[in-house]
């Protein structure tokens, strides 16, 4: 039987690899709602969890619109985050961790950017004060469950774009300095995204590309190189073998 939600995300890098970004907007979407009916083996999508391994489809459906608006599909970008902004919503009736429904409107703040569809600054002080409200102890494990790094990927995805490849956010830009204080710990995440996804998501428009996002990597591999640009820089994703550079597809070096 076929994964979809893996086959989908393939051919999604696949596409970003072409340059053929309303295609992988195609197949980013595809991904998502494969993921979203059928998130993680033995976990229903309207029952409580605490990885919230849902919010993977959540955030293909974040990149699936970027890649809409990288190439030029606007109103496909809008459809697809108006689509994010009402799943996010019903998730809030199935996880129970009020620091969980904090991360949803996180999410929604980031379509409202994505998609254009509301005030995103307004979204992201929602965001603010959903996390300070929910206070949850032990920030850094909820920061490091599944929903909250899929929350994370989408604004990473676009920044390592702008930075050659590069881990252009980190942990430390994210969340807050003290995690003993753990409603403003998440609640930096919420702040630096009002921040700097706006700018970041302008300028990989006006750029007309998308990096892939960054899986396993490796500098200096004498056994590859990038047609494109020369690198031997190599960034493994989706059972895929791209340069970490520019996300073309590397071919093997003759020796």
């Amino acid at each position: 039987m076929v994964d979809t939600a893996t086959d989908a995300h393939t051919a999604a890098v696949d596409a970003i690899a072409d340059r053929r970004y309303e295609r992988a907007g195609d197949e980013y979407t595809r991904a998502a709602r494969a993921t979203l009916a059928d998130p993680h083996d033995g976990q229903h999508p309207f029952e409580p969890d605490e990885n919230g391994w849902i919010g993977d489809g959540l955030r293909l459906l974040a990149t699936a619109a970027v890649a809409y608006r990288v190439a030029e599909a606007d109103e496909r970008a809008t459809h697809r985050c108006v689509e994010g902004v009402a799943v996010a919503r019903d998730l809030e009736h199935v996880l129970e961790h009020p620091v969980q429904r904090a991360c949803l409107a996180e999410f929604v703040a980031d379509y409202r950017v994505v998609g254009d569809v509301g005030d995103p600054h307004a979204a992201y002080a929602d965001a603010v004060d959903a996390y300070e409200a929910a206070d949850a102890e032990s920030p850094q494990r909820w920061a490091t469950t599944p929903l909250f790094e899929a929350a994370a990927a989408t604004i990473k995805q676009v920044a390592r774009g702008l930075d050659d490849g590069e881990i252009a956010i980190t942990w430390e830009d994210l969340h807050g300095a003290d995690p003993n204080e753990p409603g403003r710990f998440l609640a930096h995440r919420a702040q630096f995204k009002r921040q700097r996804f706006p700018s970041l998501l302008a300028h990989v428009v006006d750029d007309g590309t998308l990096a892939a996002s960054r899986g396993t990597t490796e500098y200096n591999n004498a056994n590859f190189r990038c047609p494109e640009c020369g690198s031997t820089d190599v960034n493994w994703v989706a059972d895929r073998t791209l340069c970490m550079r520019c996300s073309t597809p590397m071919e093997r070096s003759s020796r």
